[in-house]
């Protein structure tokens, strides 16, 4: 269920704009949708309504992202030290919750998503959405998000940050009939992300591109 990640386990990144969890069970089996929120950790929980506030920095008019209940984001020590690394994190958190959350809304033209993304990984967020929408699919069960490194280039605009996620526990699942998929079992549930970020005139960071490799860390 992985976002716009390898559907085999390979040594070589595809350059995709991930989003979602690996195309869990090859996305054959997903669907139906609450419009609850899902959960996290490792950072500010969201309220029942509202997806958790991920930064102080005055002026941005942030969209509000919903998850349903029945999908949960859990991001594991998703925080920095340094200020600006976490403004980093904070955003790139946001963009995964707003790919996911428009998925399970089969909403491919999420503006959430258009809020957080730039470059290439406006048309590739919108591709890896509907790889899930055209196929009536949503998504189940949790995905765990752990281990960011963040790194911020010289040119203080620009930053790159690498993360693991574990779909161990996320399934899609198909909307009229209900039934759920996950990962084949000689899938390696792991999948690592590649993420270069800018910095809007807004003071947003955005995904401009991303790329995965699936089996490329551990838990």
């Amino acid at each position: 269920m992985a976002r716009n990640t390898l559907t085999t386990t390979a040594a070589t990144f595809t350059a995709t704009a991930a989003l979602l969890l690996t195309a869990c069970g090859g996305g054959s089996g997903d669907s139906s949708q609450d419009d609850i929120n899902g959960t996290e950790t490792g950072a500010a929980r969201p309220s029942a309504s509202e997806s958790p506030s991920p930064s102080t920095r005055p002026g941005i008019d942030r969209p509000v992202i919903k998850l349903p209940s029945s999908f949960q984001l859990i991001f594991e020590d998703w925080k920095s030290s340094d200020a600006k690394q976490q403004a980093v994190l904070d955003d790139a958190r946001e963009e995964l919750r707003a790919g996911y959350a428009a998925i399970t809304a089969d909403d491919p033209d999420s503006e959430s998503v258009a809020f957080y993304d730039t470059g290439s990984s406006r048309s590739q967020s919108k591709k890896w959405i509907k790889s899930y929408t055209d196929k009536s699919v949503t998504v189940v069960g949790k995905l765990l998000v752990f281990d960011p490194k963040v790194t911020l280039l010289d040119d203080g605009s620009t930053a790159s940050l690498g993360y693991c996620t574990d779909e161990s526990e996320a399934y899609t699942k198909h909307r009229e009939t209900g039934e759920t998929e996950g990962n084949p079992e000689y899938m390696d549930p792991h999948v690592y992300y590649q993420v270069t970020l800018r910095e809007s005139s807004q003071g947003v960071w955005q995904n401009d591109t991303v790329r995965s490799e699936r089996g490329g860390c551990a838990k």
